[in-house]
């Protein structure tokens, strides 16, 4: 009864007093039998079966964290890949599919709706292209629809030819919500070895090797991990990691119980906790403040990739030892406009573009909410990311970029987004080109260590 007491009182302070959240529940729903050679047919059958298997999310989910006492902060959902289901639809007729989309997600009262995407990493399909067409004007029409799109794994290589599309697409994308700062891009994630089974966004979508319907939970706490270390100032990093791993275990606990019980009460399968230190804006709430906890005078300085792997280490082993249904992206995400420490580190000149893209190679996922200058270039976003493909694919992770060219804004202004997405210092780039490189097209051939049977 003790040991009981002890672990619900440890919860609660945990919720109050250091920020930890169950980050999103995220039902993902496979729409592969709603395809239809009739635009409108296959239209009406996505709006039906989203709204029906998810018509309790919202409800189920507010109830259960009233009820274990831990807030759920967002409710989505993600979907078959649409590029899947296209066919022969139009480019206007995939927009039109995106605008049923964000109905839907506005009837349910869901946060986000994930899944606008293609897997595009090795060629494209007529549905893959007429969703590319379609993005830069879907992201813009709609609030709460979600993008992502595959163009590199460690399996096929880089498709060059996706990669400089991107670029085109992003800046396209930006100057149609110019007048919100680019928000649109704050809406499309590029990935190399993207996982299918991530319920956070904006990279959610549900995997062809998922069910009919699945209920994933991401879990946050930078907070507790930060509150934790600073009990323990003088500890050695060995030590320092294992206070880490053990928050996170307890972490992993509380949020797979809470998980499972609205899987149940929705009457799904239970799919994967993500555990992921993912900052907001909140105070204490950053991940660049526990790498200055574990002894780093600011975020980006030398030694900041060293403290990162240790962290991110710790974190998955304290949650595999927690459940045996870790899954999607589990790590310490770096978004920079969600974390107040990385704001504080570019401010200082102590984090740069070129630091934080180090530091992808050893957390997940990439370079995140990043505000770039207004006049970079298409081909610079291209090769940005292709860099980040490049770590992602050598390395055999999940890699990704989610950046905003903030259309009219200069370095070292500050830009608001709102709501989770935060504010973030406007970053530059480096002013030699990369065009003729992006130009060649083609494909980046898979790495030697792609031959592993």
């Amino acid at each position: 009864m003790n040991i009981a007491l002890n672990e619900m009182m440890e919860t609660i302070r945990m919720v109050q007093m250091e920020n930890l959240d169950i980050r999103t529940v995220t039902m993902g729903i496979s729409l592969r039998d709603c395809a239809d050679s009739d635009f409108e047919k296959m239209n009406k059958r996505v709006y039906e079966k989203i709204t029906t298997y998810a018509k309790d999310l919202k409800e189920t989910a507010e109830k259960a964290s009233k009820e274990f006492g831990i807030p759920i902060i967002n409710k989505r959902i993600a979907i078959t890949p649409v590029a899947e289901i296209l066919g022969n639809a139009t480019r206007e007729e995939a927009v039109q599919l995106a605008k049923t989309l964000d109905e839907a997600a506005k009837k349910l009262g869901v946060d986000f709706i994930g899944g606008y995407s293609a897997l595009v990493h090795k060629g494209i399909t007529k549905g893959d292209q007429t969703l590319l067409d379609a993005l830069p004007e879907a992201l813009s029409v709609t609030e709460r629809v979600c993008a992502s799109i595959s163009v590199g794994t460690t399996r096929a290589g880089i498709n060059m030819d996706a990669v400089r599309q991107m670029g085109i697409i992003m800046k396209d994308a930006a100057e149609r919500t110019k007048d919100q700062n680019g928000l649109a891009c704050a809406k499309l994630v590029v990935f190399c070895n993207p996982v299918e089974d991530n319920p956070f966004m904006a990279g959610a979508f549900h995997g062809a090797g998922e069910g009919e319907a699945v209920v994933s939970v991401g879990v946050s706490g930078p907070g507790v991990v930060l509150n934790a270390l600073k009990n323990y100032p003088d500890a050695d990093l060995g030590e320092v990691a294992d206070i880490i791993k053990k928050t996170a275990f307890k972490i992993t606990r509380a949020g797979e119980l809470v998980g499972r019980e609205v899987a149940k009460r929705l009457d799904v399968p239970f799919g994967i906790m993500d555990l992921s230190l993912a900052p907001t804006n909140a105070l204490n709430d950053s991940v660049a403040e526990i790498l200055e906890e574990i002894g780093l005078e600011r975020v980006g300085t030398h030694g900041t990739i060293a403290a990162l792997a240790l962290m991110n280490d710790a974190v998955k082993k304290g949650g595999a030892m927690a459940s045996s249904y870790v899954g999607g992206l589990s790590g310490a995400f770096i978004p920079v406009s969600e974390d107040n420490g990385m704001i504080r580190g570019i401010e200082d000149n102590a984090l740069t573009l070129s630091k934080l893209e180090a530091m992808t190679c050893v957390c997940s996922v990439g370079l995140d909410m990043i505000a770039l200058t207004g006049n970079v270039s298409a081909s610079t976003l291209s090769a940005i990311i292709a860099d980040e493909a490049a770590i992602g694919m050598i390395n055999k992770k999940t890699t990704a970029v989610r950046v905003i060219p903030v259309p009219g804004k200069n370095e070292g202004e500050m830009v608001e987004f709102g709501g989770l997405l935060g504010r973030a210092p406007v970053m530059g780039v480096n002013p030699f080109s990369s065009e003729r490189m992006i130009r060649r097209g083609g494909r980046i051939p898979a790495p030697l260590q792609s031959l592993i049977n």
